[in-house]
Formats: structure tokens, C-alpha cells, sequence
């Protein structure tokens, strides 16, 4: 059985709901999932002045958690096309894992969202993915055969990098079922994969 962890950074709970549907999908394949943010570097009055939702269930992450895990899916709000800075920070403090190759082979992955339908998405999916890459990591991202992306009736995420929503300028649009889809869909590719790879 596949050892998963979805990894994620949110301020205002998009994220942590992808990250769910991401966990979701993984644990159809049968995979063991556990769902850990990263550590939060916006100071407590300030967040709150934000309105950032500080309330979210999952546990915290260490950098030595990740190498007890098969597969690695990393999700984080985009900030001016770039993954934001909590994440980047989160995983900086990697050089040690980087060093002994402690996540060469493993399997990752990559989701996120942004305010606007050109926002940044598919750089910030980069932005993560070279980190995985770096680390010696398989990248599995969203193929087509998540045809909701293709969707033009009505504004979706997605990108074949990996999953993601929008969640306009006011935060007040929710990940759409087609979104919440193609996270389900890419935990699940990968979970399958790391099967494959791991079992």
C-alpha cells in the first residue's frame, strides 16, 4: 500500500479543500493518506487582520516527514505566478533531504489556485514542480484524461501540470465539482503510481 502525503499551504481554505479532494482520490487507489500544511510565517494579528482562516484541522508538517512517504502532492496559492512564500520557506529547509537523495524516486505532484483565470496557475505549478524535480522526484501531473479542464460552458481549473481553481478577486468563488474532480483525479494517478513503483 502506497504512503501518500498531501502537502499544502492556504490562507483562505481553497487550498485545504483541494487538498482534501487530492487525499480523497489518493485513498480510492487504497493508498494510506495524510493531509499536513506548512507552517504558517505571516505574524497572528496580521493574519487575522487578513481574514486568513487559521481554524484548518490538519496537522502541521516537519521537513523530516516527507521522506516517510511514497508520494508527495504539493498544493499552495499562487502569488504573483510564483508558489507563495510559506511553501517556499517550508521547503528551503530541505538541503538536508536534498543532500542524502532521501526523495529520489518518489512521486510528486503539484496543485494550486489563483484569483483570476490568468492569475499564474501553470507557473506556480512550475515553480513547485522544479522543487520536486530538484529533490529527484517523478512528477505525475493532469492528463486529459481529466476532460473536465477542457470544459467551456462554464469557468473552470486545471492544467496538465496539475489541478487547480480559481477563487476570484474577493476569495468568494469555491472550488467548482469539475475542480474538486480533477484534484480527486490527480491524487488518484498518483496514489496508482506510487503503487506501481513502491508495492
Amino acid at each position: 500500500m502506497a504512503k501518500v502525503l498531501v502537502l499544502y499551504y492556504s490562507s483562505y481554505g481553497h487550498i485545504e479543500t483541494m487538498a482534501q479532494a487530492v487525499a480523497e482520490g489518493a485513498r480510492q487507489t487504497g493508498a494510506h493518506v495524510d493531509v499536513k500544511r506548512v507552517p504558517e510565517t505571516v505574524p497572528e494579528e496580521v493574519a487575522k487582520g487578513a481574514y486568513f482562516k487559521l481554524d484548518q484541522a490538519a496537522p502541521v508538517a516537519s521537513i523530516a516527514d516527507l521522506e516517510n512517504y511514497d508520494a508527495i502532492i504539493v498544493g499552495t496559492g499562487t502569488r504573483f505566478g510564483r508558489m507563495s512564500s510559506q511553501m517556499a520557506a517550508f521547503l528551503d529547509q530541505a538541503g538536508g533531504l536534498w543532500l542524502r537523495g532521501a526523495l529520489h524516486g518518489k512521486v510528486g505532484g503539484a496543485f494550486t489556485s489563483s484569483a483570476t483565470q490568468h492569475g499564474g496557475q501553470e507557473t506556480t505549478l512550475f515553480s513547485i514542480i522544479t522543487n520536486l524535480f530538484h529533490f529527484g522526484m517523478i512528477v505525475v501531473g493532469l492528463p486529459y484524461s481529466h476532460q473536465g479542464q477542457m470544459n467551456m460552458t462554464e469557468i473552470v481549473g486545471g492544467a496538465p501540470y496539475g489541478a487547480t481553481t480559481i477563487a476570484g478577486g474577493d476569495g468568494s468563488r469555491q472550488p467548482s465539482e469539475i475542480d474538486l474532480a480533477g484534484a480527486r483525479h490527480q491524487g488518484e494517478l498518483i496514489a496508482k503510481t506510487a503503487a506501481k513503483l513502491f508495492d
